[in-house]
C-alpha cells in the first residue's frame, strides 16, 4: 500500500510540473523524445530491412547449395585473376553430381538472360529469361497460380514452351488467360504452359512477375553457355547438413576436373549463410551507430531531467520538511523524487514512441515496397531506456532531498 501510495504521489507531481511549467518541463523533456526516436526509428527501420531481407534469403532455403564460377566472400590471398579464369559450371557436371551424389535430393542447372518477350504487337523488353534443367521447381521457391510444370519430356527434349511471370501476363496478354497461347523468345515461338503466383519485389528488387522460365535444352541451342554465367544448385537431403553435401560435391567435382590434390578448386560453393553473416555485421556497426547518435540526445535529455529535479527540490524543501516532521523515512522521500524523475523521462520516451508509430503509419501507406514494423522488442527497449536515464538523472536531486533537516527544511521560504 505505502509503495502504491508512493508511485502516485509521484506522478501527481510529475503531472504537475507539467502542467504548472509546461514550456519549461517540455523543453527539459524534448532531449529524452529526440533520443528515443533517434535510437528506436534506427532499430525500427533496420530491424524491419533485417527482416525482409533474410525473408528474401531463407526463401532459397537453409539446406540449398549455389555451384558458381565466383565466391560469394572473396578473401585471403587468392588473386581475383585466378576466379576469372575458372570455367562456367557445365550440363556433364550436373550429370556427374546426379549420378554420384548420396547426399544431394534434388540438382538444378539454370541460367538466366535478358531478352524481349512478344506476343502479337505487345512487347516487353529486358525480360529476364530463366533456362532452367527440370528439377528447378524442386530446388526453388516456386508457386504456379495457373497451368502446370515442364514434362520429363518437354525438360530432356527441349521443348519450346514457357512459364510465365504475372506481370508478363497482364502487359502482353491485356486481360486474357496467358495459358495455351504462343510468345515469342530468341524469334522462336513458345507455347505459355504455366503462370507464377504474383509476389511483388523483394528487398533486393528481385521477382519472379516479370520472368519466363523454359527448359534449357531449348535454350541451349540458341545461347553460347560458355559465353554466360550459369549455376547448379543443389538442395540436401533429409538429415544432411551443408557440410556433409559441399564436402561430398567437393570431391566430386574435382574428379570430374581431374583436379590434382596439390591444386585448388576451380569452383566455388556458396550458400545463404555467407549473405546472412554479412548482413549481421552491417546491422550491427548501424545499430552502433544508432546508439551513438541517440545517445547524445539522450545525454542532454538526462540532463534536462536532473534539472528538473533540482528545482522540484528547491520549490517542494518546505513540504519535504513536513513530511520527514511527520515520521517519512529517507527512503519515502527519496523513493518519491526517483519515481517522479522517471515518470518525467518516461513520459518523453512514450512521445519519442508515439512519433516513430506516426512515421510508421505514414511510410507503410506509401507501399515503397518496405513494410517497417514497430516492434514489441523495440517499444520495450524505448520505456526501458528512457526509465534508465530518469533513475541515472534522478538520484542525486533525490538523495539531496533525502538528506534535508525537516527544521531547516520547514524554515525554507524558497
Amino acid at each position: 500500500m505505502i509503495l502504491l501510495r508512493l508511485i502516485n504521489e509521484s506522478l501527481m507531481f510529475a503531472l504537475q510540473a507539467i502542467r504548472v511549467n509546461k514550456v519549461r518541463t517540455m523543453l527539459s523533456l524534448l532531449g529524452i523524445t529526440i533520443g528515443i526516436f533517434s535510437v528506436i526509428s534506427v532499430f525500427t527501420v533496420f530491424d524491419s530491412m533485417e527482416k525482409s531481407i533474410k525473408n528474401s534469403i531463407e526463401s532459397l532455403g537453409d539446406n540449398v547449395l549455389f555451384i558458381q564460377k565466383w565466391p560469394w566472400a572473396m578473401g585471403g590471398n587468392y588473386p581475383w585473376w585466378k576466379y576469372y579464369k575458372r570455367p562456367e559450371p557445365k550440363l556433364k557436371d550436373l550429370a556427374e553430381i546426379q549420378k554420384k551424389s548420396r547426399t544431394v535430393e534434388s540438382s538444378t542447372f539454370m541460367f538466366g538472360v535478358n531478352r524481349t518477350v512478344k506476343y502479337k504487337s505487345n512487347s516487353m523488353s529486358s525480360t529476364t529469361v530463366l533456362a532452367v534443367s527440370h528439377d528447378y521447381n524442386k530446388v526453388m521457391k516456386f508457386d504456379l497460380s495457373d497451368g502446370r510444370y515442364f514434362t520429363p519430356l518437354e525438360s530432356s527434349g527441349g521443348k519450346p514452351v514457357a512459364i510465365i511471370g504475372a506481370e508478363i501476363e497482364e502487359n502482353l496478354f491485356d486481360g486474357i488467360n496467358a495459358i495455351g497461347r504462343k510468345i515469342k523468345v530468341f524469334g522462336r515461338t513458345l507455347e505459355v504452359i504455366g503462370r507464377l503466383t504474383k509476389e511483388g519485389k523483394d528487398m533486393f528488387g528481385d521477382t519472379s512477375d516479370d520472368q519466363v522460365i523454359i527448359p534449357v535444352n531449348f535454350a541451349r541451342n540458341l545461347i553460347d553457355l560458355n559465353r554466360i554465367g550459369t549455376n547448379i544448385i543443389v538442395k540436401a537431403r533429409p538429415n544432411i547438413s551443408n557440410d556433409e553435401m559441399r564436402d561430398e560435391l567437393t570431391g566430386i567435382l574435382r574428379s570430374a576436373h581431374k583436379i590434382k590434390p596439390s591444386q585448388d578448386d576451380d569452383f566455388a560453393i556458396n550458400e545463404t549463410d555467407i549473405i546472412t553473416k554479412g548482413f549481421d555485421g552491417l546491422f550491427a556497426v548501424v545499430g552502433m551507430v544508432g546508439w551513438i547518435i541517440g545517445g547524445f540526445s539522450l545525454l542532454v535529455g538526462g540532463f534536462g531531467i536532473a534539472n528538473i529535479m533540482f528545482v522540484s527540490v528547491k520549490e517542494r524543501t518546505n513540504q519535504i520538511g513536513i513530511q520527514k516532521s511527520l515520521g517519512a523515512k529517507n527512503y519515502f522521500v527519496m523513493f518519491q523524487f526517483l519515481f517522479e524523475a522517471i515518470f518525467l523521462s518516461l513520459i518523453g520516451g512514450i512521445i519519442g514512441l508515439l512519433i516513430i508509430l506516426i512515421m510508421v503509419l505514414i511510410i507503410n501507406a506509401q507501399n515503397i515496397g518496405l513494410t517497417l514494423v514497430l516492434t514489441q522488442g523495440n517499444i520495450l527497449l524505448g520505456i526501458g531506456v528512457s526509465c534508465f536515464i530518469g533513475l541515472i538523472s534522478g538520484i542525486i536531486p533525490a538523495f539531496n532531498a533525502s538528506r534535508l533537516n525537516p527544521v531547516e527544511a520547514m524554515r525554507s521560504t524558497f
